[in-house]
């Protein structure tokens, strides 16, 4: 494991623990795309299946369990303990524009033609759109708490680590999956106008 993927891990673990203290701290889900986050749970639990299959190391085995748990804790937040500040008429992207094509997507183009491969095909190309939501919000808003800000670009930072890692891979191991670095350019890019923004704002 390179310092990019760790690093990586670290600014995703990151902006996922700043989403929750902003939520705990102000009792307030304002801002916050409860779509998005219903997406990035479903990403962490159709990726993470091969936790009651395959062992890898401890350090991949506890980052997968943090980010299944604190994903479903974020949705609850939303959908149930603060749901009154849930601006659910501006968090209003339709889900089927992402989750039928990517669904369709996943059967067409995976590695392998089985359900653990497909459903993780499926996690990869969902978690390159399932920021969408959030932007969508924050276009419609036309604002976006600090907090929000600061979530959104070390989610973002993730990305752009993912794809240094990649880089290393393939120069040190020779390893490339092409699924997961299209998707990974893929979402960098989404997040290419925002980190104007966040610069320059």
């Amino acid at each position: 494991m390179n310092v990019f993927r760790i690093l990586g891990d670290i600014s995703h673990l990151l902006a996922i623990i700043i989403l929750l203290v902003k939520i705990h701290k102000s009792k307030s889900c304002a801002g916050i795309s409860g779509k998005s986050q219903i997406l990035f749970a479903l990403v962490f639990t159709t990726r993470y299946l091969d936790l009651f299959t395959t062992f890898i190391s401890v350090y991949n085995t506890v980052m997968k369990v943090i980010f299944l748990i604190c994903a479903y804790i974020t949705v609850y937040m939303i959908y149930g303990k603060f749901r009154k500040t849930f601006d659910s008429e501006n968090d209003s992207f339709r889900l089927e524009f992402l989750l039928v094509p990517v669904t369709g997507l996943s059967f067409l183009e995976n590695h392998s033609f089985t359900p653990l491969e497909i459903l993780w095909t499926f996690s990869i190309y969902l978690e390159s759109v399932a920021i969408l939501p959030q932007l969508f919000m924050i276009s419609k808003t036309g604002e976006a708490e600090t907090i929000t800000t600061h979530y959104l670009f070390f989610l973002g930072l993730y990305r752009a680590l993912y794809i240094a890692n990649w880089v290393w891979r393939y120069y040190t191991e020779n390893f490339y999956d092409q699924i997961a670095v299209v998707s990974g350019v893929v979402q960098t890019i989404f997040y290419c106008d925002f980190f104007y923004l966040y610069v320059t704002k």
